[in-house]
């Protein structure tokens, strides 16, 4: 498996599993816990949820299916930005421990930005690390702008990752927010990598999988893993689409792959605003 290196030294699987919408049905609970396990068993031990998916019943659907299995697991969990002050994220992390059925949660995360200070959001963070409740803390959803407004605050050299919108259709990141990250060495999180499914259907991606022998699905993963300190998790309930997105780690790229991708999906020419899902 590939890994990622964090700030601090620590590595963690490059292909993590995405939590959204995870626990929502019950008919469907039975495979999807299933299909957590199996990625357990395949290598992508990094798991991602938040306390806003499903209003806490991803968490807990995670909790069963890592159930006699946490300390193989990279958790990651995100707090909502009104719950993210002083009194409110402490509240909110011992709820998501509760849900987890655990007593810390490996990476911590601001799920985007908002009325609280940010100031106030690194010092509460750094209590809960302090409390062995957090072991890195991290954001989401930030832009360039926050993310230099973040830099010059007391913990921000702790901040693990910054979780982005980032695939094929969505390269706005590369015209200045993720260069400003990879100088100061913060990995991005890749989310929805897949556009949610959608990238499977399209035409020009099914055209270029077919030509070099893969899935539209591998190809757009395929193309985030061939780069440098970049996670992927993608979310899928199933165990067969799990089996055809590991794949994609079996699919390296060439440096003309990787010329043809840019022809089809052209990166950004200017900088635009943070798009977000």
């Amino acid at each position: 498996m590939k890994t990622v290196t964090l700030p601090s030294g620590e590595r963690v699987p490059a292909f993590g599993l995405g939590g959204w919408n995870l626990g929502d049905d019950g008919a469907k609970r039975a495979e999807e816990i299933a299909t957590l396990r199996l990625g357990l068993d395949s290598g992508a031990t990094l798991i991602d949820t938040a306390e806003m998916y499903g209003d806490g019943r991803s968490e807990e659907l995670i909790a069963e299916a890592i159930a006699g299995r946490r300390d193989e697991v990279f958790l990651v969990s995100k707090v909502y930005p009104h719950n993210a002050s002083s009194k409110g994220l402490p509240e909110a992390c011992e709820r998501s421990l509760r849900r987890l059925r655990t007593d810390r949660i490996d990476l911590y995360l601001l799920h985007w930005r908002g009325d609280v200070p940010l100031a106030e959001t690194l010092r509460a963070f750094r209590r809960l690390k302090d409390a062995g409740k957090i072991r890195h803390y991290g954001v989401s959803n930030l832009d360039l702008g926050d993310m230099q407004e973040l830099w010059g605050l007391p913990g921000a050299e702790g901040v693990a990752t910054n979780q982005l919108l980032y695939n094929l259709t969505r390269r706005g990141i590369e015209w200045d927010l993720l260069p400003w990250l990879r100088a100061r060495r913060v990995p991005v999180m890749a989310y929805s990598p897949i556009e949610q499914g959608r990238l499977s259907g399209n035409r020009k991606l099914a055209g270029f999988a077919e030509r070099h022998g893969m899935t539209p699905a591998q190809a757009a993963l395929a193309w985030l893993l061939a780069q440098d300190e970049v996670m992927v998790i993608p979310k899928t309930g199933r165990r067969d689409r799990l089996k055809e997105n590991l794949g994609a780690l079996d699919r390296v790229l060439g440096a003309e792959q990787l010329a043809e991708l840019d022809r089809l999906f052209p990166p950004p020419q200017g900088p635009s605003p943070l798009q977000m899902l």
